[in-house]
């Protein structure tokens, strides 16, 4: 054979199974004819009517703690979670309770340099348990990254941004430790779970 008939083979192959493709999404995505019957309601759909929010899935409707820090920021410490996988998950909002844009300072990363180098996050967060006098610091991940919230923009005045952070589980018999974060008083929070 010769190279330009190969070179033409080759050419239709790619193009007929580009065709095939196209033709085989077309399908998938099209939906098909009008005789089709669609679902009447979503499978989550709510049952409610009127227009109560309702908090999301395991957040109590009044946070169990509000820090506040500098800048007129504040956190609002939503769930405090033990999970079976040996970890605790601490839920929130840090809001910009104050009047003007508000920046978040750096000390929230913490000083370790490991966590630093991965850009604004509250990697300095801490639970103390106060009977075992353990302290535990955000678990991270094998890159070095800090399990919490990460990459914290400023906040405009009013503005609130969802944030985790997650830590080793004390033992199970311990129910309170103390949150601690760089610039904001100390809480005392029930775990649960």
């Amino acid at each position: 054979m010769s190279v330009r008939f190969t070179a033409k083979a080759r050419r239709g192959m790619v193009a007929l199974t580009l065709a095939a493709g196209l033709a085989v999404s077309v399908v998938g995505c099209g939906g098909g004819g009008g005789d089709a019957k669609k679902p009447e309601k979503s499978a989550s759909a709510s049952k409610s009517s009127g227009s109560d929010v309702s908090p999301q899935e395991g957040q109590s409707e009044d946070p169990l703690a509000e820090l506040k820090g500098p800048s007129g920021l504040l956190l609002q410490i939503t769930t405090v979670t033990r999970d079976s996988g040996g970890f605790v998950t601490v839920n929130g909002n840090l809001k910009n309770d104050g009047g003007s844009t508000a920046v978040i300072p750096s000390n929230l990363s913490g000083n370790e340099t490991e966590i630093i180098k991965n850009g604004s996050s509250l990697g300095g967060a801490t639970l103390v348990d106060p009977k075992g006098k353990k302290r535990y610091y955000v678990l991270r991940d094998t890159d070095g990254r800090p399990l919490t919230t990460t990459g914290l923009p400023a906040l405009k005045s009013g503005e609130t941004l969802p944030v985790f952070m997650q830590f080793p589980s004390p033992p199970t018999t311990t129910s309170q430790v103390d949150f601690q974060l760089p610039g904001f008083p100390t809480a005392t929070i029930k775990i649960s779970g």
